[in-house]
């Protein structure tokens, strides 16, 4: 069983798996939990092979949506890859660039929104409270 990842020196590769339509993100052996988590979050499907010596695990792109989509959701996790510091490898018959542009604008986005800031406190009035006058 090979890994495109060990062979490539990579974090990620995603490319279509031979004679198949899947999706796959190979990750290299041994690759930190950190990087599968986001994979995971990032809407990948993590499968895992156990055998008598290593423990295979890779992501796939969910097989119930439609190729096109599949495109898309590898695409856009490319930005948040990169972003998290990780070398990603995409083949061109997967890569969607629209997908991928949309995804780069999302994440500017969101890091140029300013932080939600709380309302400072009302400041004592400067107003003189009225004389009270007796008799």
């Amino acid at each position: 069983m090979g890994n495109r990842a060990d062979e490539c020196g990579t974090d990620v590769e995603i490319y279509c798996k031979a004679l198949t339509n899947t999706i796959h993100a190979d990750t290299p052996t041994g690759a930190p939990q950190q990087l599968l988590d986001l994979l995971d979050q990032l809407g990948l499907e993590r499968q895992e092979v156990r055998t008598a010596g290593p423990v295979y695990i890779w992501h796939e792109v969910p097989g119930h949506l439609d190729a096109d989509e599949q495109k898309r959701l590898a695409s856009r996790a490319i930005p948040a890859l990169l972003m998290a510091g990780y070398k990603v490898n995409c083949t061109p018959d997967v890569f969607d660039e629209t997908a991928y542009r949309r995804a780069v604008q999302e994440i500017r986005s969101r890091r140029a929104r300013p932080a939600a800031t709380r309302p400072a406190p009302a400041a004592p009035s400067s107003r003189p409270e009225p004389s009270r006058h007796t008799a």
